[in-house]
């Protein structure tokens, strides 16, 4: 199974015809998708320009996309090896349990709860904005895009998943990402689900 660099070269690859090297940005996002497959799939089209069922789009296009992809990750890879270095000086001074835990991963680290609501801007700033926002104090806004308007889905989660995920949070009003818990201070109005409340 070809990893992200693997495919990231097929996208740039002058000898690939253009549905090849489509396809193999599509499959990049199998690899790394920070809004979701769709979602982020969504995004990079806008903003390149690439029509999201043109098989044969510009080459060119495809590799700024794949710039954009490129950027995000290595934000990401970089909080991921910074959380993990973290970790292990804690565990060394004997702290088993940190205060929070970031449960994302590659796929979906800053989750649209509608693929056609997206946070504006590249997928770099916007994980770089995450990023700060977790490795400072929890706040009460949406740590992408500021807006103070946090709602729960109207559907809390069913069955085992219900309060399991560090990324389960509000969904912002104005960018549309799902909240993670970890970035929003610890308040009865942010952190309880619709479901919690009215127990």
């Amino acid at each position: 199974m070809a990893g992200f660099r693997s495919l990231a070269y097929q996208v740039r690859d002058a000898r690939n015809d253009r549905a090849l090297r489509r396809h193999s940005l599509r499959r990049c996002l199998e690899r790394f998708a920070p809004y979701g497959h769709r979602a982020t799939w969504w995004h990079l089209c806008d903003r390149h320009g690439i029509a999201p069922e043109d098989r044969g789009a510009d080459p060119l296009r495809l590799v700024a996309a794949l710039e954009e992809l490129e950027d995000a990750r290595a934000v990401w890879l970089e909080y991921e090896r910074q959380f993990a270095e973290r970790r292990r000086r804690e565990k060394h001074h004997g702290l088993r349990r940190p205060e929070w835990a970031w449960g994302g991963s590659g796929d979906a680290v800053v989750r649209c709860a509608d693929p056609g609501v997206r946070p504006e801007g590249a997928l770099g700033e916007v994980l770089r904005r995450l990023v700060r926002a977790l490795e400072s104090a929890p706040g009460t806004v949406c740590p992408v895009c500021g807006d103070t308007e946090l709602h729960w889905p109207e559907v809390a989660p069913v069955g085992p998943w219900v309060g399991a995920l560090a990324w389960d949070g509000p969904v912002c009003a104005g960018c549309g990402i799902v909240v993670p818990r970890p970035a929003l201070v610890d308040s009865p109005t942010l952190l309880d689900t619709p479901a919690a409340g009215a127990a």
